[in-house]
Parts: structure tokens; sequence; C-alpha cells
């Protein structure tokens, strides 16, 4: 069962995104302004998928001083 399967055609958009940026680890993780840019999605769209990808697993949050970080987790 792949990603497709699992979440939002939005979310597989900002997951592939992400692969493409290389945002696989806590070391190079990214902010959603930086997804946003590289996915030319909306922003509210891109936080929606991004919820929705940590709510099934497939990514992470870490929060930070400025601005909070995202990276795969699958």
């Amino acid at each position: 069962m792949g990603i497709e399967d699992e979440v939002s055609p939005n979310a597989v958009k900002i997951y592939k995104s992400m692969k493409e940026m290389a945002m696989l680890s806590e070391e190079k993780m990214g902010t959603a302004e930086r997804i946003t840019q590289s996915a030319r999605l909306p922003k509210t769209m891109v936080m929606n998928a991004l919820q929705e990808l940590q709510t099934k697993g497939w990514a992470r949050r870490k929060v930070r001083e400025k601005a909070a970080g995202y990276y795969l987790a699958k």
C-alpha cells in the first residue's frame, strides 16, 4: 500500500516535493515556506497537506526558534 492510497492528491504532491528537496532527516528539514515555493500551491493547502502527512505518519514536525521544520519519516 503506497502513499497514494492513504492521503489526498495535494499531500502526495507535497510528499514528492519534499522528497525532491531531500528533506529526509531532521538535519535536512525545511520550512513550510520552502515547501510552498517548491510545490507551487497556496500556503493553506500546503499546511493542510503537511498536517495530513503528520497524522498518517509520513512526515514529522520539529518546533524551532523561528519557524517549525518538516521532514519525511517514511
